[in-house]
């Protein structure tokens, strides 16, 4: 069977309210902020339904026995944010998985030549094999930020079957680029957007998702 890419938009109202704040131009930074938490949260509850491992048992309750569903503790969860930007999403998600781990890399985009470099790699020298991973980066736009981060995480042993992406906007370009590099790779975005300016932008977008979170 050939694997492809699957990308997902949720239509939740809830999403697409977040998602129109964000977008706004005239959104302070302050609301842009608690939107794009908003984002993360709502991106990875969609993301994460019947994703995350689970183990059925028995619990007692006042008044009888029953069965119950706990997530597995002692499979890994990681939470991935793409610095900088990627830390904007970060606290949403991490509400609703409250035991991951965090693990921050850090990359930078060439202004002219568009091509990525690290600059920040805090993650392990290797893996758990069964260690669930959430990645949120904000815009997937020329897709090689994305696929870098991806290289740097198979080598260290990670599945792409078990990584979800949270974006709030992508766009075609990165899609493709991914589905030929990562096959069978899952994203949950806010919303695809057509175009790609001569700058590696994407439009309508967001804008600058980094500088709008950090008023910077």
């Amino acid at each position: 069977m050939t694997l492809q890419l699957r990308v997902y938009v949720p239509p939740h109202p809830l999403i697409k309210h977040w998602l129109a704040v964000a977008r706004d131009a005239t959104t302070p930074s302050v609301l842009f902020r608690s939107a794009m938490t908003e984002l993360g949260r709502w991106l990875t509850y969609e993301a994460i339904r019947e994703w995350l491992p689970t183990m059925d048992t028995e619990v007692n309750t006042p008044l009888s026995t029953c069965p119950a569903t706990f997530i597995n503790p002692e499979i890994p969860i990681a939470v991935i944010p793409i610095l900088r930007a990627g830390l904007s999403l970060l606290e949403g998600a991490q509400t609703l998985l409250p035991l991951s781990s965090v693990y921050h890399i850090g990359v930078v985009r060439n202004e002219e030549t568009l091509e990525p470099s690290i600059y920040l790699n805090k993650f392990p020298s290797q893996f758990h094999s069964e260690t669930r991973v959430v990645i949120t980066e904000p815009m997937l736009a020329t897709g090689g930020t994305i696929v870098t981060v991806m290289e740097e995480l198979t080598k260290r042993g990670i599945d792409p079957a078990f990584v979800r992406i949270i974006s709030v906007v992508a766009s075609p370009v990165a899609l493709q680029k991914l589905n030929v590099a990562y096959p069978g790779l899952v994203i949950f975005t806010a919303a695809i957007d057509e175009v790609l300016n001569d700058k590696g932008y994407i439009v309508p977008g967001l804008g600058d998702a980094g500088d709008r979170t950090f008023g910077t």
